[in-house]
């Protein structure tokens, strides 16, 4: 019987949510915003790009990772507004 490595455990997790593509019903759920707002900020380049799941298809989905560094990015900004 293995024991359990919260340090092992928290690193399997980051990695399956780097490697981990969400479709947009995913992204709308945890970032709040509408499906045609993230569209139009993935056009202006302000959210992360998505992947094309199939070539010449027109299903796309993001990587989870990125979705998560993105909704910290906007926390830390909002967190460095209060300290400039």
């Amino acid at each position: 019987m293995s024991k359990s490595n919260p340090e092992r455990d928290l690193l399997h997790q980051e990695n399956d949510q780097l490697r981990k593509l969400i479709r947009i019903r995913s992204v709308v759920n945890l970032t709040g915003l509408s499906k045609s707002y993230v569209y139009d900020l993935c056009k202006k380049g302000l959210f992360p790009k998505s992947i094309q799941l199939v070539p010449g298809g027109t299903s796309v989905a993001w990587v989870e990772g990125e979705i998560r560094e993105w909704i910290d990015s906007r926390i830390q900004e909002r967190n460095q507004v209060g300290t400039i």
